[in-house]
Order: structure tokens, then C-alpha cells, then sequence
């Protein structure tokens, strides 16, 4: 399913003296397929665009378009319950540390519960088959299904967050700051089972994060956000190249983004994608056998 939005417009608190527009006027594509990052610096609309995306908040101004449901049509009454369920059941979203919204009383019982209000008619083999495939996805185990999500490691827990997004198996999986408050470690564990899960069970995955070494890493394309519209679009090599641009809009570049500069500066102009493995090929096949 694609994303369309187009001239996307929202204001918090309208018609009041506390009025604050932060969405103004944003027009995106994220094709289907795409691991799409959203970058911005604090305040600039990247969260209230994505509760956008599963109808959290409803489209106010503009166009969005999710596959062929078109959010900013109005829906009728009656209708309402089953056209937001479907939605929601497609587009997963996952909230920044999701580990602390976990509450049931056993790791099975927490990732039924989503899979239980989305099919309420759903039999016990199918929650069965549901739960346990979601959990194996994620790397946890029928042992662990069976015990208290507090008795989990903090990996081991966000794990079980994202299992109870995903066990709808939505097309489009969205992430707000997915590896905040993870050790490297934890961030490069996060990260693969993110490919993992886009190579297998979603389609399109999108995620906001202000880590530009991880977006530069692992997006295949990436929007910027600011003062409420998206400012940029583009691949990690078209925008982390634009350094200066980025730094006045209050944004950090990626490691690999300033090493480039520095070298262009002693006279070795990297051409990169700004991945890590990327520019540490091209760096090492610039210099040879020469000293860096």
C-alpha cells in the first residue's frame, strides 16, 4: 500500500489562543516496499504525521491516502468502527519505548489482546497460530508467552510490544524513535529484526528517529521535516550530502556524513550512500595502500 499525503495541514487546539499549527501543508510519497525514515528536529511534525497514518488523528486540511482507503474522506457514521479497524489492523504502529504500554498478566495475553479486538469472531486456533507465529518472529519463545512480560529483559520486552503490533500482520509498519534508550548492542538487534520483519511480514516500514547514523544506515529513503512541512525528500546520499542545509535546520548528520567532508577537505572526495559499510569500502579502495 502506498502513502499519499498531500497539502496534509493540522492545528493543535484550533480556534483557540493556544492554536499551533504542526503540520503545514505536507505532500509525501512513501512507496510500498520502502523502509522510509522521517527525520526533524524536535516540535517540527514528524509524530503528529504518522498518527495521521492509522487515523489517531483525523485529517483536518489536505489529502492523505493509505492504499486505496482515503483517510480524508468522510466515512459514515455507521460505518466508522469497521472502516478504522481495518485500517488499524494494516497499518501497525509501534510508540516510542512500547515495552512500558505492556499490561497483561502473561506475554500470550498481551499480544492476543490487539489480535482479539481487531477479530473479535477469531477462533482459539487462530489466536493460538497468531500469537505464537508473531512471537517467533520477533525471537521469543512458547516458554516465554507464558510468562509475565515484567519478568522479561528490556530487549526481551520491546520484543513483546512489536509482537502485539504485528501479529495482525499489517502491510505497513510504523516506529516512533524505535531504538531510543537501547545500548549499540540493543539498537543493531533492534534494527536487523526490523529488516527481518520487512523482509517477511511487512511490506512497508517507516520509522522517526533523530539517531542520523541509524536512518543513514538503514533507510532506503528518507523525508525532512521542519516548521511543519516536509522540506526535503530524498535517498541517505542525497540528503545527508547537504550538510549545510541540514545544520541550519537544526539537525546532527551521520558520523559518515562528516568523515566525507573532512576527507573531501585533504583532497579525497568519497562518493557514498553514507551506510557505515559503504563508505568503509569506498574509503579503503580511495587510499590503497596509502596511510589515512
Amino acid at each position: 500500500m502506498r502513502i499519499v499525503s498531500e497539502g496534509l495541514t493540522f492545528t493543535y487546539n484550533k480556534k483557540t489562543k493556544f492554536a499551533k499549527k504542526a503540520l503545514d501543508g505536507v505532500s509525501l510519497v512513501i512507496e510500498e516496499g520502502e523502509f522510509f525514515g522521517i527525520i526533524g528536529h524536535t516540535g517540527s511534525g514528524k509524530s503528529t504525521f504518522i498518527q495521521h497514518l492509522n487515523a489517531l488523528i483525523p485529517v483536518e486540511e489536505g489529502t492523505l491516502k493509505i492504499g486505496d482507503r482515503d483517510l480524508s474522506a468522510s466515512v459514515k457514521k455507521s460505518k466508522k468502527k469497521k472502516f478504522y479497524r481495518e485500517l488499524r489492523s494494516k497499518v501497525g504502529m509501534v510508540f516510542q519505548y512500547p515495552e512500558y504500554q505492556l499490561f497483561a498478566e502473561t506475554v500470550y495475553d498481551d499480544v492476543a489482546f490487539g489480535y482479539k479486538n481487531f477479530f473479535p469472531e477469531a477462533k482459539k486456533e487462530d489466536i493460538d497460530a497468531a500469537v505464537y507465529g508473531a512471537l517467533e518472529m520477533v525471537g521469543l519463545s512458547r516458554e516465554q508467552a507464558g510468562k509475565s512480560p515484567f519478568e522479561l529483559s528490556g530487549g526481551q520486552k520491546r520484543r513483546a510490544a512489536i509482537a502485539g503490533v504485528i501479529v495482525t500482520r499489517p502491510e505497513i509498519l510504523v516506529l516512533d524513535e524505535p531504538v531510543a534508550g537501547l545500548d549499540p548492542k540493543g539498537k543493531r538487534e533492534l534494527m536487523a529484526l526490523l529488516h527481518y520483519l520487512h523482509g517477511t511480514a511487512c511490506k512497508t516500514v517507516v520509522i522517526v528517529s533523530h539517531d542520523m547514523d541509524e536512518v543513514a544506515d538503514n533507510c532506503t529513503r528518507i523525508a525532512v521535516f521542519s516548521e511543519g512541512k516536509a522540506v526535503m525528500q530524498g535517498s541517505p546520499a542525497e540528503i545527508f550530502s547537504k550538510t549545510e542545509e541540514l545544520v541550519n535546520l537544526r539537525l546532527d548528520v551521520p558520523v559518515t556524513a562528516y568523515l566525507s567532508e573532512r576527507l573531501e577537505e585533504v583532497g579525497t572526495k568519497i562518493e557514498t550512500d553514507y551506510s557505515v559499510a559503504d563508505f568503509t569500502e569506498k574509503t579503503i579502495k580511495a587510499y590503497g595502500g596509502k596511510s589515512l
